[in-house]
Order: structure tokens, then C-alpha cells, then sequence
């Protein structure tokens, strides 16, 4: 597909991979789009105005403020413009003005006014883009629905190698033609999606919980959203911004998540319960904070209900996706859980993998149904929940087939 007619806003950041953005001005144009190029103060020590205008064939716009901008197209009519907003190269400082809503100048400001699609081509220091702040923030605007194309991994204008390096013209234009062209699979279809901790009182100051971020179940639900999907995601009590277009409903315990879901549930396709729900709760919750008057404290739990039992349990259930997080004989484990719940599919992985799963930007997963099954390598977990998603689209069309 090509870029025929659309209109694209390019925001250029200060880094000196700006120096490519008139040849990225090139090929968007030798593809048909209507490039409008925006830079900030900092760009414009790296490329100049006049040569972006001459590629564009429009002026270039640098100032909020301009009241000749403002007199003709201002950052509100170029943000209802824009069918895309590009920003490339993106710098972390922009980054995370982007994750935190900060908008101090015409592109971040556009980033915020408009409805367009937003993406975004990083462009930093291999150790900036590893940076856990920056992973942090990469997170968050793809949460808000921007998409990411890179960065590419090599030799970098300081002499460090390793991933930072913006991509090449060519391969942003391709990256964004396959973007706007993609199909959207999971349209006309209602998802219901757990994900997070459960919190499971002790005492008015206490709980019992686990290391689940939820960050699994939210790239979920965003790539289900950007795949055609009506996402409904039920959260436990965690920090994350809600993807953009769904509904949410927070929770903190188990018995409140199974309300939720059962409230929900009965309209859905599919159920993908991702929550790394509490197995036990406290048999009785004190009235008043537990006082340290000996050396040790017994307490008694009982079972929490297992919800994703429940759901596949149903007269007529959605398709029905579990997790399994193990620490041993994953493989074992997932299939017996599979078979057990009378689940469609279960998604394993393994917690004593470095840098993976709990509280971690990258997973890796074992999907099992019964009659076969697909490792899927360590990834972004952004990237694994699309995989995983056109995996179970694939198994839910041979299921209703």
C-alpha cells in the first residue's frame, strides 16, 4: 500500500540523526503523502529549515507562539490536519516529555491535540535507550497507542555499538506503509482482559500480593485494541497509564476481579486472563492492625476462586487464554492447568529467566492448546502480545470455523 493522499506531519527532534529527515521528506513524498514538517528549537541545530521546505514544498513550522502560523494553520487546524504524526528522530528528553504530557512546544503539543496516528522513530545513546527511565517511557506512549518503528542496533555517531540508532529513511517509509496497511483481525470481536496482582487484605494496613506489574495483560490489551478488538480490561491495583480506547475496571482482590469479570464476560469472544491472581486470602481479616506482641504469627487462608475455571466453566464460555508463570517443570505444569481449567489455550513462561517476565519490558512464552503447541522467543512484550494475539486469533477462527 502506498502513502498515496495522506497527510503526514513530521516532527524532527534534536539529534544528529536529523540530518537524514530531508531524505525521509524525499520518500514519504516519492510515495504520495503531504509531508508538513515541524521542528523543535534544538532540530534546528542539526537541519535547516530551508532545505526541509524545499523537499516538503511547505513551510516549515518551529514556533508555538507564531502568530503567523497561528494566522493561517496553528497547532490545533495542523493536529486535526494530520493523519499521521511522525516523530523521527525522537530523543529521550522528547520521549519523555511525550509519557508524561508535557507540552512546552509546538510538537509536543501537537503530540497532545491531535487524533492522528502517532509514530515514533527513537534515536539516543545505546546506554540512554537501554535506561530504565526511557524503557519506562517507551512504554507508556506506546500504551497511550503510538506506534514504535526501531531503533536499529550498530555503531553510533559516538562511537558506542548497540541499539539507539534511528532507521534509515527507507526503512521507516516501509516500516509505516506496513503499519497503515495492516489488517485488523479482531474486528467485531469483545475481548475481556485481566491483568496486575490481587490484593489480598490481612489487616486495615496489610495485604498478601505478588510481584506481577501488569504490564503483560496492558500490551495486551493495546495491540488487541489496535488489531480491530472492543477491549474490556480488568486491573489489579497497578501503575499503568490505560490503553487508549478501552475500558477499564480496577480491582483489588480476587473476589472483586471474579465480580468484574463475571459482570463483563458473558458478551465476550475471548477471555485472556493474564491477572496473577492470589491462590489464597486471609480466613479472617483483623478489624485493627496486628500488633508485633510475639516472635511468630500464625495465620490461616483458605482458596480464593479461580477464575479462569470459572469463565471456562460457563454454559457457553468465550475462547479461554490462561497464564502460567512456573519456576519449574513449566512445560508439565501448563499442560495440566490446560487440561484441568478445559482451556483453549495456555501461555507458560519461565520466572527464573534473567531480565524476563515479572516487573520486566520483554517476555518470552510457550503457548500450548491441545493438540499442539509454539515457543515464542524472548521479545518486547509489545511485540509478544501481537504474536500471541494473531496466535489465538488463528486458533479461535479454527475453532468457529
Amino acid at each position: 500500500m502506498s502513502l498515496a493522499g495522506k497527510k503526514v506531519v513530521l516532527g524532527i527532534t534534536g539529534g544528529i540523526a536529523a540530518y537524514k529527515t530531508p531524505d525521509l521528506v524525499r520518500k514519504l513524498t516519492a510515495q504520495g503523502a503531504i509531508v508538513r514538517v515541524v521542528l523543535t528549537d534544538s532540530a534546528t541545530h542539526f537541519v535547516s529549515e530551508l532545505s526541509l521546505q524545499a523537499v516538503s514544498g511547505h513551510p516549515v513550522s518551529t514556533d508555538l507562539l507564531d502568530p503567523t502560523a497561528e494566522a493561517a494553520m496553528g497547532h490545533i487546524e495542523l493536529a486535526k490536519w494530520a493523519d499521521i504524526l511522525l516523530i523521527a528522530p525522537a530523543t529521550a528528553n522528547t520521549l519523555a516529555k511525550l509519557a508524561n504530557g508535557i507540552a512546552d512546544d509546538l510538537l509536543t503539543t501537537l503530540f497532545l491535540a491531535t487524533t492522528a496516528q502517532v509514530v515514533i522513530a527513537p534515536a539516543m545513546n545505546q546506554q540512554m535507550w537501554k535506561a530504565m527511565p526511557t524503557q519506562a517511557n517507551i512504554n507508556r506512549v506506546q500504551q497511550y497507542g503510538a506506534f514504535l518503528v526501531g531503533p536499529a542496533d550498530g555503531e553510533q555517531a559516538c562511537g558506542d555499538v548497540g541499539p539507539g540508532r534511528m532507521l534509515e529513511p527507507e526503512a521507516i517509509v516501509e516500516s509505516l506503509m506496513t503499519y497503515i496497511s495492516r489488517e485488523q483481525p479482531l474486528a467485531g470481536k469483545s475481548l475481556v482482559i485481566t491483568a496486575g496482582p490481587t490484593r489480598e487484605s490481612l489487616d486495615p494496613v496489610r495485604f498478601i500480593s505478588n510481584h506481577s506489574s501488569g504490564k503483560m495483560g496492558f500490551a495486551i490489551a493495546q495491540q488487541a485494541l489496535a488489531l480491530g478488538a472492543k477491549v474490556t480490561l480488568v486491573a489489579g491495583p497497578v501503575n499503568l497509564p490505560t490503553p487508549v480506547g478501552a475500558s477499564r475496571i480496577n480491582v483489588e482482590s480476587a473476589d472483586q476481579m471474579l465480580e468484574a469479570v463475571m459482570s463483563q464476560v458473558a458478551n465476550s469472544d475471548i477471555f485472556i486472563a493474564t491477572a496473577a491472581v492470589a491462590d489464597y486470602r486471609a480466613s479472617d481479616i483483623a478489624d485493627n492492625k496486628i500488633k508485633k506482641n510475639a516472635d511468630t504469627l500464625t495465620l490461616t487462608f483458605v482458596k480464593n476462586p479461580d477464575i479462569l475455571k470459572t469463565v471456562a466453566g460457563l454454559p457457553n464460555p468465550p475462547f479461554c487464554v490462561g497464564f502460567a508463570a512456573e519456576s519449574q517443570n513449566v512445560e508439565a505444569y501448563a499442560q495440566k492447568k490446560l487440561a484441568d481449567k478445559k482451556l483453549d489455550m495456555i501461555a507458560a513462561n519461565d520466572i527464573t529467566r534473567a531480565g524476563l517476565g515479572f516487573n520486566s519490558d520483554a517476555n518470552a512464552l510457550h503457548v500450548f492448546w491441545k493438540d499442539g503447541s509454539v515457543e515464542l522467543p524472548p521479545q518486547p512484550k509489545t511485540e509478544l502480545a501481537l504474536a500471541l494475539l494473531n496466535l489465538i486469533n488463528e486458533r479461535y477462527q479454527l475453532q468457529h470455523s
